[in-house]
């Protein structure tokens, strides 16, 4: 057991030796230079281990094998370890033979010592790669700095000794940087990139997500079956079984006003899709045309197909310019068009079955599709590399994270999986909660880092739930019919909106957005 003087804190964990230590390298890290050397005169700690001081004395005197003895007698550091500080010495070493024309026995160490080391051949070789251009060049600009390359050689060690001969860098911010990450990792509401007091154990309330109905848009006269936040969080789209699709404008105070009502669609309107300049958006009818619409100005500037073609959903690539269409008909399999209604690449054929949904990952690399109800396709777009994943029940709905690294499923199971894009996992995380078995029901990342999921549901509710749980954290009343299809918005991380077989689009916020808004 510690001898109860040499420990401090309420559970006797800490060294009050390594603890005192570590402030007085923060100190000199941050620049108090004084006030280090004051804790290290009047606690008799010293920043610097004995090892060290010893090490840091024979580098500036240049005594290069009292230097490597005292590496060598280390103890309880690995091989490893022991070979990179060794590489660094000998590098210093050789340089310094070179710059007194010593070249034979700068060879000697490149041969006999650097060569025998267990590190990187690469090193090895640019070594001796640089040894010969020193030789021939840069003599005559290493006079006068050996000093300098002393020290930093000195820095450059003491990143790399184990501790207790050194302490890892930045070790107090480090340490306290660990502890307010715990927090809010712990913490089911936390969706904020400020800075975190240290004055208090950090614990969000639920006002840091959107929990409350700041407005009911009412415009639509039947059921609202899509609603998606523009990339930059200035708009929100939403379309209809009454055959209109609806743009609206976001306001500074979080209010939203109609801007656009596009209405030449013949059937109902079953799903939208922003550009990721925001400057576009596509329209798709129930089992008819594709349009294309300028934003700004509400008009529709393409059709795509006719009342035979039948598309079952749109993906935008990252320029703004191309987009990917799904059909529910095999034989029209998936096919890239751009703006003007040319088909620019086409995936159809035997292996082609009717496309449920389609989605590309932000960053362009991947082409997501549900196929045949249970199947998941992974298409890397760059090498045409393709991953399966078979689910056992019915799937609805597709959508990708932010960062393009996840991507989640609804299931006529009643769960929501969410998978990597990348094929590390074998298995999904599974949320569950809500209620979903007849209807397409929609799903969404949102907030800081697309930490929370959100649901739409039969029962007439709207399901949150935080990533790290399976059971929802928040669940929203309001809607009197299915909510069919949620969008969080991706800039203001307390703006959800929800739209329900009830005509309804109800957003919502949270008392804190309220009150910044007043």
């Amino acid at each position: 057991m510690e001898d109860s003087s040499e420990v401090i804190g309420s559970k006797g964990l800490i060294r009050k030796h390594e603890f005192v230590r570590i402030i007085i390298q923060c100190l000199y890290s941050l620049g108090y230079s004084k006030s280090a050397s004051c804790l290290e005169l009047e606690s008799g700690i010293s920043y610097k281990s004995t090892q060290f001081q010893l090490l840091e004395l024979q580098i500036l005197n240049g005594d290069w094998d009292g230097c490597i003895n005292t590496i060598n007698i280390i103890k309880d550091m690995l091989d490893e370890t022991r070979a990179s500080v060794l590489f660094l010495v000998f590098r210093q070493c050789l340089l310094e033979y070179l710059y007194c024309g010593e070249y034979s026995l700068a060879l000697d160490v490149l041969r006999k010592k650097v060569a025998s080391l267990h590190v990187d051949k690469y090193k090895v070789h640019s070594l001796a790669n640089s040894m010969l251009s020193l030789k021939d060049v840069e003599l005559s600009k290493i006079n006068g700095v050996v000093d300098d390359l002393r020290r930093k050689l000195i820095n450059d060690l003491e990143k790399v000794l184990p501790p207790p001969i050194t302490v890892p860098e930045r070790r107090l911010e480090h340490l306290v940087e660990t502890t307010v990450t715990s927090w809010t990792d712990s913490c089911l509401y936390h969706s904020s990139s400020n800075a975190i007091s240290l004055y208090e154990d950090h614990c969000c309330g639920r006002d840091q997500i959107p929990t409350e109905t700041i407005q009911i848009l009412t415009e639509h006269k039947h059921e609202v079956w899509f609603v998606q936040f523009s990339n930059n969080g200035h708009y929100l789209a939403s379309s209809s079984y009454d055959c209109t699709a609806i743009i609206w404008k976001v306001l500074e105070d979080g209010k939203l006003t109609l801007k656009h009502t596009l209405s030449s669609h013949q059937n109902p309107v079953s799903f939208v899709s922003w550009s990721p300049d925001d400057t576009k958006l596509l329209t798709c009818g129930n089992a008819e045309v594709l349009k294309l619409w300028d934003v700004e100005a509400g008009i529709c500037k393409h059709t795509f197909g006719d009342n035979r073609f039948t598309v079952s959903s749109c993906a935008w690539f990252p320029d703004s310019e191309h987009f990917f269409c799904g059909s529910s008909d095999p034989e029209k399999g998936i096919c890239m068009w751009d703006c003007d209604g040319n088909e620019i690449k086409a995936w159809r054929g035997m292996r082609m079955p009717k496309v449920i949904d389609l989605s590309v990952t932000p960053d362009g690399e991947y082409l997501i599709g549900i196929f045949l109800d249970k199947d998941i396709r992974i298409l890397h777009l760059g090498t045409n590399a393709e991953r399966v994943i078979s689910e056992e029940h019915p799937i609805t709905s597709l959508s990708i994270s932010g960062d393009s690294k996840y991507f989640i499923v609804n299931l006529n199971s009643q769960e929501i999986h969410m998978w990597d894009v990348g094929g590390k996992w074998d298995k999904p995380l599974k949320y569950m909660g809500h209620k979903q078995h007849k209807y397409v029901i929609r799903s969404c990342f949102g907030g800081l880092d697309s930490t929370f999921i959100a649901s739409g549901s039969e029962n007439s509710q709207v399901y949150i739930w935080n990533r790290r749980n399976s059971s929802p954290i928040e669940v929203l009343s309001g809607h009197s019919m299915t909510v069919n299809c949620v969008s969080w918005n991706p800039k203001q991380p307390r703006m959800l909106a929800s739209a329900s077989d009830d005509h309804t689009i109800r957003i919502w916020g949270s008392r804190l957005s309220q009150s910044n808004a007043n």
